[in-house]
């Protein structure tokens, strides 16, 4: 099975949650590879619950 290539997040989004999480400054200056995945799995993390939070019909506000 393939890797998918193609990014499912926005740079954008990703240097948003980056921002918000204290790990920019790191994504700036060395890329996802000086990124912990620790990080990175909590980078995965607010970006679902961003997504769910946008869901149409989704009353969980």
């Amino acid at each position: 099975m393939s890797r998918r290539r193609n990014s499912i997040m926005s740079s954008q989004l990703k240097e948003q949650i980056a921002q918000e999480l204290g790990f920019a400054g790191t994504l700036h200056q060395e890329g996802f590879g000086g990124v912990s995945s620790r990080n990175c799995g909590n980078m995965v993390k607010m970006a679902i619950e961003l997504a769910e939070r946008n869901l149409p019909g989704n009353n969980m506000t």
